[in-house]
């Protein structure tokens, strides 16, 4: 393979649950010299939501040093693709830009073992991208 790795930005609204828990396991699992993953928010949170964090730790992953972080027009050029989820009309568009949309519940205010569905259904979507895209 030549040339940089894709570049994969996992969007969300706060940038303090889905997108930190896609961007975590896209990193884990893809090969970072074909492809690694950043994430952003439209309306960014002070921090990466606590039981978010939680739920990582007990996979051994921890995400709670993670700044949440606008996206921005420029952060989504930069980008191959990019993943929203929840964002809607708040994501930048980017002409060009292959924009995929995945449904899933945002895990603000939602108890512990809702969150963990939701972590298990991150993963199970970042495995897929990564298995179809052949970034192993």
């Amino acid at each position: 393979m030549s040339g940089a790795p894709a570049l994969v930005v996992f969007a969300c609204t706060h940038n303090a649950g889905r997108s930190v828990m896609a961007e975590a396991f896209f990193n884990a699992l893809a090969d970072p010299a074909r492809a690694r993953a950043a994430s952003a928010g439209t309306a960014p949170g002070p921090r990466v939501n606590p039981v978010v964090a939680e739920v990582m730790n007990e996979l051994g992953v921890d995400v709670s040093k993670h700044a949440p972080r606008l996206l921005t027009e420029e952060v989504a050029r930069q980008a191959t693709l990019l993943v929203t989820m929840g964002c809607g009309e708040a994501c930048p568009y980017v002409p060009g830009l292959e924009v995929v949309d995945w449904e899933l519940p945002d895990p603000s205010g939602r108890p512990l073992e809702e969150v963990r569905t939701i972590r298990d259904q991150v993963r199970a979507r970042v495995e897929e991208l990564v298995a179809q895209r052949g970034w192993r």
